[in-house]
């Protein structure tokens, strides 16, 4: 067993932190949380100092092969190269204190067991597989030069194009056959991707639904990458839960989504200004550099639109480009323009364990929820950009009640 002492424990939820807490730990799960001394013999003993204890951070917009936004050369990398990068990211995120990611596109079940094994020490992967997207939508990543003599449908690291209701029902049940956690459909255009306009709407309602349907058969759920409110509207019609990115939501549709028990909004901040300070040297076209104009702006007002309204919020980051991981780190900042810390720092635990059907489980410093527990130097109450300085501020991190990082 594992006791943690003398902390200020936030415990997902509560704003009203426990002041001088503690936390007992048996085996990967919490056993007791309370402001009092827990009798536990022979358990170790951790005094956190009166230091800041929260669980772990959560990012659910997290691509581990995201090498480059260069996807020509993603595309075409040799595969041992790709996986080198994907440990690398996975490992370097866990030592953020990112204790769990969720990977909406080009996650797959090998990195989930290299991670469950103990071969590679990263966060919780949950997956989807590729990204499914309609032909000339933001997952085909084919350049419209390109020759294509064959007219053969894409298939890349992140994202696979597929047609028709029938098709998109059968991938997706490929996909949910290889124990994806959900199934990511992109239903407006992006920024990344160099032949559609970020404001296409992509799929039918009949491709959409046919998606949801094969995910709920499952119990699981659908992601859709959504700049528009248009297409946030038809993520509502047809049952999608998360809506990323979410970078135009109007007062009403906000409403809407507000009102309903199964829709969340899930903004990723730091990519845009990824692409805005490093766009090109983390491989992006000039085409899609262009589309960024306006872009950070536009979800900051969507994201003051949906507090206002009531929306759960999650948070994500979607970075790509391997030098400039540690913007995952700064998603936090980025936030604070427009939101308040209590509410960032419920978006990157609780609220985006609920999103991920994980609520009482994972985000949460609660008995029963799995101990994926950070430690922090500062009070990201009052400053959240404590995050950015992980190496130095944050002494310890504990996944599944084992120590990832103990400098205490």
């Amino acid at each position: 067993m594992l006791k943690l002492t003398n902390a200020r424990i936030f415990d997902g939820v509560n704003e009203e932190l426990i002041e001088n807490g503690q936390v007992l730990i048996e085996n990967d799960r919490i056993r007791e949380v309370s402001d009092r001394p827990i009798a536990a013999d022979n358990a170790d003993v951790l005094d956190c100092g009166g230091r800041f204890l929260m669980p772990g951070l959560i990012d659910l917009h997290f691509h581990a092969y995201s090498a480059t936004f260069d996807f020509q050369w993603l595309d075409r990398m040799p595969k041992p190269l790709l996986v080198s990068y994907a440990i690398k990211h996975l490992s370097d995120c866990l030592q953020r204190g990112f204790t769990t990611v969720r990977d909406p596109g080009g996650g797959d079940i090998g990195l989930h067991m290299a991670i469950e094994e103990g071969l590679l020490d990263g966060p919780r992967f949950f997956y989807g597989g590729k990204a499914l997207s309609q032909t000339g939508g933001h997952g085909d990543m084919r350049l419209p030069g390109h020759a294509d003599p064959c007219n053969c449908a894409y298939s890349g690291v992140i994202c696979r194009v597929v047609d028709g209701a029938d098709e998109v029902r059968k991938v997706a049940r490929e996909e949910l056959r290889r124990g994806a956690d959900h199934i990511k459909v992109f239903i407006s255009g992006g920024v990344a991707s160099p032949s559609d306009p970020m404001w296409m709407p992509q799929f039918t309602e009949a491709e959409l639904a046919a998606a949801v349907e094969e995910a709920r058969s499952r119990r699981k759920y659908v992601i859709a990458h959504c700049h528009t409110d248009d297409g946030a509207r038809r993520c509502l019609d047809v049952g999608i839960r998360s809506i990323d990115h979410a970078t135009e939501i109007s007062e009403e549709t906000a409403q809407r989504i507000a009102q309903s028990t199964e829709t969340f909004t899930v903004p990723t901040l730091a990519v845009l200004h990824l692409g805005a300070e490093h766009g090109a040297e983390a491989g992006m076209q000039p085409q899609s550099l262009a589309k960024l104009n306006g872009v950070r702006e536009q979800m900051l007002t969507s994201i003051e639109t949906c507090r206002r309204a009531g929306v759960k919020i999650g948070l994500g980051t979607d970075v790509f480009g391997t030098q400039h991981h540690d913007f995952q780190a700064s998603e936090f900042r980025y936030r604070a323009e427009v939101d308040q810390p209590i509410d960032i720092l419920r978006s990157a635990t609780s609220i985006n364990a609920e999103i991920m059907q994980r609520k009482g489980e994972l985000g949460v410093v609660a008995p029963g929820a799995l101990a994926d527990l950070i430690v922090l130097d500062g009070d990201p109450l009052k400053d959240v950009s404590v995050f950015e300085r992980y190496r130095t501020e944050m002494p310890v991190i504990i996944k599944g009640g084992q120590f990832r990082r103990r400098r205490l």
